[in-house]
Parts: structure tokens; sequence; C-alpha cells
């Protein structure tokens, strides 16, 4: 529950220090801006307050790990909700109300969230979690669109070193093998879900798991 505040709040914070020229730079989405990257935070927030007011009676089926399903294939962008989400962002016109809407409902869900019942039954996406487990995932979810966020500003400071180490935990699991020592967790986590290609080297350490990977989460 700690951790997921303090990535969440070192996210919020890099988007709130960023200058107006950056909002229509790459971001590590493929084919997303840093402002359709950030619509999507706000999106995100929206989410977490939702499910964590909506209580669940019967036994989680799903817990912090397996939350994530691993899909075949990236994303398109012919998805609806990812086709909303890049108009949505161009609607806001302005960098400031992006930030402005973000730090709104962003910290209204950190307050939520701090606030939680660890073992409170909440369901989300036709599922059934602890709010606990539910806000554990969301940590590998802030760590990796903060990545997302920093690609291509390298003047924006990084995600938090605890929430890497944990983001890369849990993709261990979901990968069912845990990537080489050698692996800084950031690179774990970027060539893990596909966000860059592993190196010959890093190829040559991963071994027979490179063939299970990237690993799409959704």
């Amino acid at each position: 529950m700690d951790l997921f505040s303090r990535s969440w709040t070192a996210l919020r914070t890099a988007v709130a220090e960023l200058r107006d020229e950056d909002f229509g730079q790459p971001s590590g989405c493929a084919g997303w801006l840093v402002r359709d990257l950030v619509c999507h935070l706000i999106v995100d927030a929206q989410d977490v307050l939702i499910t964590l007011v909506t209580p669940a009676q019967t036994v989680p089926t799903r817990d912090a790990v397996t939350y994530w399903n691993v899909a075949d294939a990236p994303p398109t962008g012919d998805d609806p909700l990812d086709a909303l989400i890049v108009r949505l962002a161009a609607a806001y016109e302005e960098p400031w109300l992006l930030k402005f809407h973000l730090d709104d409902v962003g910290s209204a869900a950190g307050r939520a969230a701090e606030r939680a019942d660890p073992g409170l039954r909440v369901g989300t996406r036709g599922e059934v979690l602890t709010a606990g487990d539910y806000l554990s995932a969301y940590v590998l979810e802030w760590t990796l669109h903060h990545l997302d966020l920093v690609a291509h500003l390298p003047h924006v400071p990084e995600p938090p070193a605890e929430g890497l180490a944990r983001s890369r935990e849990m993709l261990e699991k979901i990968a069912g093998t845990a990537f080489p020592a050698s692996f800084a967790d950031k690179d774990a986590l970027l060539v893990g879900t596909g966000r860059r290609a592993p190196t010959e080297e890093e190829k040559s350490e991963l071994g027979e798991p490179a063939a299970k990977l990237p690993l799409v989460l959704g």
C-alpha cells in the first residue's frame, strides 16, 4: 500500500514538472505522445477511484500478479479506448489543463488508496481482488508508465528504485522465470515488456526464456 503511494506520487510529481514542449514528445508507449500518456493516467486514476468503491462479496479470483493478462501482440492503436485517449488528449489543447486534471483526480485516487482497507474485496474487470492486491498490481502500472514518460525526456526523474525492484519481481512471476542478475531492474522491465529490444548480449544471457518475450500486459 505504501509503495503504491510512493510510486504514484513520484509519477504525478514528474508530470507536474514537465515543460509545455515535453507534452508533444513521443512516450515509451508506441503511437502515444506524452500528452496521450498523461491523459491515460487520468483514466487510470479514475479506475482506481471506481474500483476502491466497488465492493465485492465473493472470494478473490485474482491477486497482484494474476491481475495481469498477457496479450498475444502489442496494441495496434485500433482499440476504441486507445483511439479515444488520443482524441481526448488533443481536446485538452493546453498542457496545464492535463496537469490540473491529473493532479485533481490523481490526488483523490492517492487519498482513497491511503484510506483503503487492504483486506476489502473489490471488483474490477469482472474479477475480484483484495484492495491490497489491487493497489500492489498498480505499482507495476505506475512504474512502467513512469518509464514510458521519461523514455525521451532524460531531464525528468525516473521511477523510485523500490518501485522498479518490486515491479521486476512481479514481472518475473508473470513470466514464470527470473531475469539474469546482470540486468538492472529498469532494463529487465523495458526488455521484458517489449519497450526496447534486447541487445545480442542480453539475448545470450536470457537464453531460452527470451523466446517468451515480450510480455504484453493488459
